[in-house]
Formats: C-alpha cells, sequence, structure tokens
C-alpha cells in the first residue's frame, strides 16, 4: 500500500493525504471500532461450530424421537419419547451405573496417581529434569489409542508380562484375593473390571498430571513463605495451603478423565468382562442393530452428565485451571 504525500508550500514539510476509496474507508472503520473488527474474525468460526457442531447434535438428538420397528428394522418418522422413557430401564440404566461408577473411579484414582508427579514437576524438576518428566507424560500421548488399548490386552493376559511380575512379587494371593471380589474381579486381570480400570487410568493419566501441575506453578511463593513464617510446619503448609489450591487443577484434569472415559467404547471391548459400557452400546445399536434412535437416545447420557459434571466443578475452580 503507498500514500500520497505533498510538500506544504508554507514550510515545504511533507503532508500526509489518507487515501481514499471504498477499501481504505473500511480498514479505517475497523480500525476505529476493534469490537467489530473482532467480530468479523469470530462469526466465520462461530457459523462453523453453529452449523457443524451444534446443529448435528440437535439432529442428532432429534432422531432419538424416530421409531423404530422391532420386526422390519426400519426407522419411521414416527414421534415417540419411547426410547428416551427406555433409558429407565434395568438393563439400559445398569449401563448407565456401570459407566458413571468406572469414570469417576478413573477420575479419582488418576488424582491419586498423579498428584506427587505433578508436585515434583511444578516444585522440584527443573532443567533437563523437568524437560524428561514432559516428555516422560506426553510420550504416551503420541502413541496410537488402539495400538496402547491392545498391548495392554497382551500385558493383562494369562501369560502376559503383568501376571509374570506378580509372580515375581509374590503378590499372586494377593491378586487373587482382588479377582475374586464380585464385580471387581474376573477369571483373569485381562477379563476383569479391575484389569478394564488400570487400561483406562494408564490412557488418561497424562491428561490429569498436566493441569495439576500447571496449578501447582502458579502458586505464589509468597504464600509458601507466609505460611512457613507463621509456624506451620511442611506437612501443614501442604494441607492447608498447597493442597486446597490445587483442587482446581484436580478438577480440571478430572474434567478430561471422566470424559474421555464416559465415551470411550474401544476398552471396553477389549479389556474387561461381558458387559456394554455408554459408548459400546451407541456402537451396537446403531452399527449392529442399526437402531439409530435408541442410539441416540443413548448419547444423551453423556451429554447430561457432563453437563452436570462440569457444573459440579465449575464451582471448583477448574475453568479457571485450564
Amino acid at each position: 500500500m503507498t500514500s500520497k504525500s505533498s510538500l506544504s508550500a508554507a514550510d515545504n514539510s511533507p503532508v500526509f493525504t489518507p487515501p481514499s476509496g471504498l477499501l481504505y474507508q473500511a480498514a479505517d472503520r475497523l480500525y476505529r471500532r476493534p469490537n467489530l473488527l473482532l467480530a468479523l474474525l469470530l462469526l466465520p468460526p462461530l457459523l462453523w461450530f453453529g452449523s457443524v457442531y451444534i446443529a448435528s447434535l440437535l439432529a442428532l438428538l432429534w432422531q432419538g424421537l424416530y421409531t423404530f420397528d422391532d420386526f422390519t428394522m426400519l426407522v419411521s418418522h414416527t414421534l415417540t419419547l419411547e426410547n428416551y422413557a427406555r433409558l429407565f430401564d434395568p438393563a439400559n440404566f445398569d449401563i448407565i451405573l456401570r459407566t458413571l461408577l468406572m469414570a469417576l473411579a478413573v477420575s479419582a484414582f488418576s488424582a491419586v496417581l498423579a498428584f506427587p508427579v505433578a508436585y515434583y514437576m511444578a516444585r522440584y524438576a527443573s532443567g533437563r529434569t523437568k524437560a524428561f518428566f514432559y516428555l516422560g507424560v506426553m510420550l504416551p500421548m503420541w502413541t496410537s489409542y488402539i495400538v496402547k488399548a491392545y498391548a495392554w490386552t497382551l500385558l493383562l493376559a494369562q501369560e502376559g508380562v503383568s501376571q509374570w511380575f506378580i509372580h515375581l512379587l509374590g503378590l499372586t494371593p494377593l491378586l487373587d484375593a482382588l479377582l475374586s471380589v464380585p464385580g471387581v474381579g474376573g477369571n483373569t486381570l485381562s477379563t476383569s473390571s479391575l484389569g478394564r480400570f488400570l487400561v483406562f487410568t494408564y490412557i488418561w493419566l497424562p491428561f490429569m498430571i498436566l493441569p495439576i501441575q500447571a496449578s501447582l506453578e502458579r502458586l505464589p511463593p509468597s504464600l509458601l513463605q507466609a505460611s512457613s513464617d507463621l509456624g506451620a510446619t511442611p506437612f501443614k503448609t501442604f494441607r492447608h495451603v498447597i493442597l486446597p489450591l490445587s483442587v482446581p487443577g484436580i478438577a480440571a484434569g478430572s474434567i478430561f478423565t471422566f470424559s474421555l472415559t464416559l465415551g470411550d467404547y474401544i476398552v471396553p471391548q477389549l479389556v474387561g468382562p461381558p458387559g456394554l459400557f455408554l459408548g459400546s452400546m451407541v456402537y451396537v445399536q446403531q452399527g449392529s442393530i442399526g437402531n439409530m434412535p435408541m442410539a441416540a437416545a443413548f448419547t444423551l447420557v453423556p451429554i447430561v452428565l457432563i453437563a452436570v459434571y462440569l457444573s459440579i466443578v465449575k464451582r471448583m475452580g477448574a475453568f479457571d485451571a485450564l
């Protein structure tokens, strides 16, 4: 873009002459109104988000009102609430409860495992040590999810590495006791709910470590110094200062572990006892049976559960830690 300039006849100093034209006027107007410029920049992604994501989601939920004929295996556009009402049938409600309990258990255990690692990364690690920890945490995230899930089926098998290691440590009686607990155990680790729980925890653990580490790094050192100056022991400082202030990070990490476990449909098919989860139930209804209305009705469940969960963790400051 070039601008015209001329010399003033009085003092021979250059005088700027604003360019004219529609394009320059529009640019000048956007410069003077930054909010209008921001709205124009946000309009395309918002239209894409609204039309592709929200509209598709609403269309999917609308199909939950359609009728599925069990004899002809055809879907008619006759509207009914029967599909959503069938979510409360004992068999379907058991699937919802099983998935919800697994998601909560994985989130809680991931927080317990992640906190020491995140605490060390935030408070003590530096330089190459911190880079090593970052690499160690993020490296599993760069590996294919399917590969990790299939690898765990081999690790947890009867003749797998895990059984050999447990036998080497002399923990076979403890494992047998755990596998005999109803609802937790099974014939082997690879066919038990315990094995499924371990695989979920391993896969989603990095999503818990990083938010906690970020929240701990944001702790002002002055707070810890003030606690020490007031006579608090390191344990009291941890209990009354560090732990409460890290709750938003834990809540933020649990958003990932909870939602990802809730919607997963691959791990429940590869590891664990027979029994459907929400994701696998949607897959079976849509892929195997062709009952798209019932599959659409099941998709409403994780949406509602995640919305309730987000409203809870929002009060804990989870969004501030993201």
